[in-house]
């Protein structure tokens, strides 16, 4: 029988991929836009530091050959499937959810070097990358307290986890990589 707490954790997971899917999905049809008309004007320019047509017309943006919006949309048409079952009581095997997880960290990492490209590379942002990526952080957030406690890790080292997440100490580190990129942003535009 699943928990309260286990079937809010994948509501988190629902929550975070449709904030993902929308603005990835959204991306992909401003992205569409461009390759249509170059000169087209998008809904998410907004000024000169977010400005999506900067990230969009970048190599950045289709780093497989192919637009990243793409590949964060199937990340997250993944999350929201596995959110789905996971509300629905269904018990999620441990390799399955240690998958899901797995994509969800890489995607962080991929959401970290993409925002570092745009912002000290490319000079700008794209709105919906901060939203995709704000997504991702929930999605983590989520997976790791669904997962941690079947971890492969000692007892002692269970203990400071078991203690740590009771403190709230996971939520604050990934409220920390969010704060590091926003006052990296910060830095960088107002210099």
């Amino acid at each position: 029988m699943m928990s309260k707490s286990q079937k809010k954790l994948y509501g988190v997971i629902l929550f975070g991929s449709l904030v993902g899917f929308i603005a990835s999905f959204w991306q992909l049809l401003e992205k569409l836009t461009l390759l249509k008309n170059s000169a087209a004007p998008l809904s998410c320019n907004l000024n000169s530091v977010f400005s999506c047509t900067n990230v969009l017309n970048a190599p950045q943006s289709s780093v497989f050959g192919f637009p990243n919006s793409l590949l964060c949309i199937i990340l997250f048409t993944i999350a929201i499937v596995a959110a789905i079952v996971g509300l629905t009581g269904t018990k999620i095997a441990r390799g399955v959810r240690f998958s899901f997880q797995f994509l969800a960290l890489f995607t962080v990492f991929f959401g970290l070097w993409y925002l570092w490209q745009s912002i000290f590379n490319l000079g700008a942002m794209c709105i919906f990358c901060v939203f995709c990526f704000g997504g991702v952080l929930t999605i983590n957030a989520a997976w790791f307290r669904l997962n941690y406690s079947d971890y492969p890790i000692s007892k002692s080292v269970k203990r400071k986890l078991d203690a740590g997440v009771a403190k709230g100490a996971d939520i604050f580190f990934w409220c920390l990589i969010g704060l590091v990129v926003v006052a990296e942003a910060v830095i960088k535009f107002t210099n």
